[in-house]
């Protein structure tokens, strides 16, 4: 697919890398299937880059509508699943 990821460019290097990592994440849950814990590690760096609520759904929107996966329900799926679980939507 060719779409770009939301960033910001406040944030520096890692903080870039991290927060693609985060998408991608969502992404391999979404086509083929992602330990769990892998998936909530990565949100929680995305939530320490990006700690407002509100900025957090903007970005997450913007993923959203360029990908047709959801950040909200991939994390909420993650977090009801047992530690150890591959997360597949």
């Amino acid at each position: 697919m060719q779409y770009s990821y939301p960033l910001s460019s406040e944030w520096n290097k890692q903080e870039v890398i991290d927060v693609i990592h985060f998408f991608q994440c969502v992404e391999d849950a979404n086509e083929k299937g992602i330990l769990r814990e892998k998936l909530l590690t990565a949100y929680q760096r995305f939530k320490e880059i990006v700690p407002s609520k509100s900025e957090e759904k903007q970005l997450c929107n913007q993923y959203d509508k360029a990908t047709g996966y959801s950040c909200y329900n991939t994390v909420k799926k993650a977090r009801e699943m047992s530690e150890g679980q591959k997360v597949r939507l």
